[in-house]
């Protein structure tokens, strides 16, 4: 049965939610088609740069990336304090970026609306706009329609692109969150697209590296250090999250299945993780958890507020992190 968006996407619940979408038909995202022998490699840098794009106007950050052959993910994270905070004029900038204004708002920008009648309609609007601008529907509508559009101009044809909304899987904890990225940064190398993290092209864990090395600016959602706000960035150090990544591919790619190294990442340890937990989260993660993903305690809350008796996943959940 479809569930809502309403009960998908829910901030009361987290600000962080993985979304993916697919292609419909034989058609490409990027890469190229054996078939046909076309490359469409540069579609990838399409959709790197709109998100970025995107990220920039929205009240949303993004955390992670991976552009696939025929399907794209991305973990978002909603800051609706940060909207809130926007003055009027900044919302309506923000809106016009991708958006004509109404002749009303045009004349609001002017100084001509005198009226309580006509100030009450701006401000609906100007609210409106606001809670768009903070809403992953909006942004993951804006991103699919020019991708879609661009990609149709291209191939010359008509129709549906995508092959219908996009996924959205909510994050409930950070047991979650860092398991969903690590999943999302291993996709090529999962694929066979590349074998390493900093060769995996047009992905977010590329860029974190590229940072690293000062080849780059990053625009992605930063690491928790001394001086960050913990309620506003991913709560790991960034070089212990880059030591996971890397840890994670070489025992995923390893010839002796459930083969561990010694050298394990103590950040597990530190959200409570099993070794081997980890390694099937970060390989069956979408499947194990369709819509939502935490530790069984976040996943039985999510259950009771959104009245059902099951959630799909309570059976392979995360144990609550200790401390």
């Amino acid at each position: 049965m479809t569930i809502s968006r309403s009960k998908q996407i829910d901030l009361s619940v987290t600000p962080y939610y993985h979304c993916v979408n697919r292609c419909v038909r034989r058609a490409f995202l990027c890469g190229e088609d054996k078939l046909s022998g076309q490359s469409y490699e540069h579609r990838r840098g399409w959709i790197a740069d709109k998100i970025k794009d995107l990220s920039e106007t929205f009240a949303i950050d993004v955390a992670a990336y991976a552009v696939m052959s025929n399907h794209y993910h991305i973990v978002l994270r909603i800051d609706q304090e940060r909207a809130e905070s926007w003055s009027s004029i900044e919302v309506i900038e923000r809106w016009n970026t991708f958006f004509t204004l109404p002749v009303l708002i045009s004349r609001f920008l002017k100084g001509e609306c005198n009226s309580s009648a006509e100030l009450k309609v701006v401000d609906e609007i100007i609210e409106k706009w606001r809670i768009r601008l903070y809403d992953i529907s909006w942004f993951m509508r804006l991103l699919n329609e020019f991708i879609a559009r661009e990609s149709n101009r291209e191939d010359k044809v008509t129709g549906r692109f995508w092959e219908g909304r996009f996924k959205s899987q909510a994050l409930l904890d950070e047991q979650a969150l860092i398991a969903c990225m690590a999943y999302v940064d291993l996709n090529p190398i999962r694929a066979d697209m590349a074998k390493t993290p900093e060769q995996s092209d047009y992905t977010s864990i590329q860029e974190r590296i590229q940072k690293a090395m000062r080849k780059q600016p990053c625009k992605l959602l930063p690491f928790q250090d001394k001086s960050s706000d913990k309620n506003a960035i991913i709560p790991f150090e960034h070089n212990a999250y880059l030591d996971l990544v890397d840890w994670s591919g070489r025992a995923i790619l390893s010839n002796k299945r459930g083969s561990i190294p010694a050298s394990t990442p103590p950040i597990l340890f530190r959200l409570g993780i099993d070794e081997k937990d980890w390694i099937n989260h970060i390989r069956y993660f979408e499947r194990q958890f369709p819509t939502a993903a935490g530790n069984i305690d976040k996943l039985r809350q999510l259950a009771e507020q959104t009245s059902r008796r099951w959630i799909k996943g309570m059976g392979c959940a995360f144990s609550p992190a200790s401390g």
